[in-house]
């Protein structure tokens, strides 16, 4: 057995996850920004009761960027782009969004539970803004 690490099948191997990971990422990110859209006046109004400026323009928006992001991600397209839109967003909407040290009683515990799966959320997005840049 080769210990060549530069054989098509030993890069192949490796890539398989990467590839896997991408695609589930880049597909729950797509996923989960087009819920938005199903209901977009109660994601206008939920972004308009966190303070969002402008929340009729922003939050279709960054649902918008968010599609095209999750998307860009799955197929590696443009993935600098793609990764970047979805570390920026993900940055962002998880402390301004979601923070539920800042939450009524009621709603703590679901906003506790969505800051920790943006959370997980930027974590695999910022590996792939680095896979991106490495080429």
């Amino acid at each position: 057995m080769s210990d060549d690490t530069n054989a098509p099948e030993a890069s192949e191997e490796r890539g398989a996850p990467s590839r896997i990971g991408r695609v589930l990422l880049g597909v729950g990110l797509a996923a989960q920004a087009s819920e938005d859209f199903r209901d977009m006046d109660d994601t206008i109004e939920y972004a308009e009761s966190a303070g969002v400026p402008m929340p009729d323009l922003a939050a279709p928006f960054a649902s918008g960027m968010m599609v095209v992001a999750g998307v860009g991600i799955a197929l590696w397209r443009l993935p600098r782009v793609a990764t970047g839109a979805a570390v920026a967003f993900l940055t962002v909407v998880t402390a301004t969004m979601h923070d539920f040290w800042n939450a009524d009683e009621d709603d703590k515990s679901g906003e506790r539970l969505a800051f920790f799966g943006n959370l997980a959320m930027l974590g695999g997005a910022l590996v792939f803004l680095r896979e991106a840049y490495k080429k």
